[in-house]
């Protein structure tokens, strides 16, 4: 394969790797497909049969940046589920490798200087074609709009230099969408009316499901350090080896008013109730968790981007719209818009004006809105109530919201 020394060069250099992607599967000859069912079924000791179908439709490689630095990321894409992987850098040759034998037939590898496009005939045949970059890396606003942002691409920033985003003041090419997301997330929070008139003691902020704490930091370096704010920042994780790799981050920037607590949201307990809950990407009802400790903690600012949501997949269903919920696909994007109209309406009956709105552009993450939801301006309370108990009745179900609400939703009702 000629072409896998120059997809394997360019996924190693930050300063031109923008993606690749494998896609147009070819069927796995029965020997190679029946050897692979025999594994599958002694792991999961199933007596299923396997499907004719290739197990991956595509898969996609991109560069991401994770807590102990800059790697490859390879997100496999199959009929009924997708997985993701992320490897080092310097394993790039034996992964694509890997990648290429599951025999797709076109390739696309997407970089700042160029692309290439590799299509293999069903005789075998391999072609090649060059083009220019497809993608603009560059955002092509005019230098007055760089401003408007709240880490502008052109001056240096300690903070996107510490994490790799940035190197000598200027925006790693593959960090771009990383990049556009901080800065998107940092424009939603800092139009927040809390951060106007700051009053009292420090702001306290907590991160439910921090992860490994990157836009959480941001945040801090944002307000904190950018705009002078007095703020208090906690992030909240289960996971013991995220938080741990999260406070070696932490050290190494500084940042002494951040706190990284390993515990359960549901288990955690503020000195004080924080003024802003945050739950960036939080799975399933990860999301319901911490939107409502924040409304228990009587939070200002609540804002949750709910990540993968499987609720109500199953559970939703309307006669009149089988057509629609008949498809695996549909079924699932109606259901997390469902899920999410649920949180927000139950966010309405408790007091909040909520509403949701995309986050980031669709191309960089499929899971792209946010629940954005500020104390004491929410609209009459029996309208809140009347539209939340049509929707309960529409669908038939009982959301995770409620129930983690408890009490003090259902005597609003």
């Amino acid at each position: 394969m000629e072409y896998l020394d120059e997809i394997v060069a360019a996924a190693q250099s930050p300063e031109r790797f923008i993606r690749a992607t494998f896609s147009d599967p070819t069927v796995v000859e029965r020997s190679a497909r029946l050897e692979r069912v025999e594994r599958v079924r002694a792991r999961l000791e199933s007596a299923e049969k396997a499907s004719p179908e290739p197990e991956w439709l595509k898969v996609t490689l991109r560069p991401v940046l994770l807590a102990q630095g800059r790697a490859l990321q390879a997100l496999f894409q199959g009929k009924r589920r997708q997985e993701a992987h992320n490897f080092p850098p310097e394993e790039a040759r034996a992964q694509i490798a890997a990648i290429l034998a599951l025999g797709f037939r076109r390739i696309s590898l997407q970089c700042a200087d160029g692309d290439l496009h590799v299509r293999i005939t069903r005789k075998g045949k391999t072609l090649l074609s060059r083009g220019k970059p497809s993608v603009t890396l560059a955002p092509p606003e005019p230098h007055d709009r760089e401003k408007e942002r709240p880490l502008p691409a052109g001056e240096p920033d300690d903070f996107l230099e510490s994490v790799g985003i940035m190197r000598k003041g200027k925006v790693l090419p593959s960090m771009y969408d990383k990049f556009r997301q901080i800065n998107q997330f940092l424009t939603l929070l800092g139009h927040a009316e809390i951060f106007d008139k700051p009053a009292g003691g420090p702001i306290h902020i907590v991160d439910c499901g921090c992860g490994r704490a990157l836009l959480t930091f941001a945040a801090y370096h944002f307000l904190k350090e950018k705009r002078g704010l007095p703020v208090r920042l906690t992030g909240v994780d289960y996971d013991a080896e995220v938080i741990r790799k999260a406070q070696q981050l932490r050290d190494k920037l500084g940042y002494e008013g951040v706190e990284l607590v390993q515990a359960r949201v549901s288990d955690y307990q503020p000195a004080e109730p924080p003024r802003v809950v945050l739950s960036l990407h939080a799975c399933d009802t990860a999301t319901d968790e911490a939107i409502a400790q924040g409304v228990k903690w009587g939070a200002e600012l609540i804002l949750c981007a709910p990540c993968c949501q499987h609720e109500l997949h199953k559970k939703i269903e309307r006669p009149e719209l089988r057509a629609i919920l008949r498809h695996g696909i549909l079924r699932e994007r109606t259901a997390d818009i469902v899920t999410d109209a649920f949180r927000a309406a139950a966010l309405r009956v408790m007091g909040y004006s909520a509403e949701v709105i995309e986050f980031i552009d669709p191309d960089h993450t499929a899971k792209n809105l946010l629940i954005r939801a500020e104390k004491g301006c929410g609209p009459r309370h029996a309208e809140a109530v009347a539209e939340y108990a049509a929707l309960k009745e529409f669908w038939g179900v009982t959301p995770s919201i409620e129930i983690m609400l408890g009490d003090a939703f259902s005597k609003k009702l």
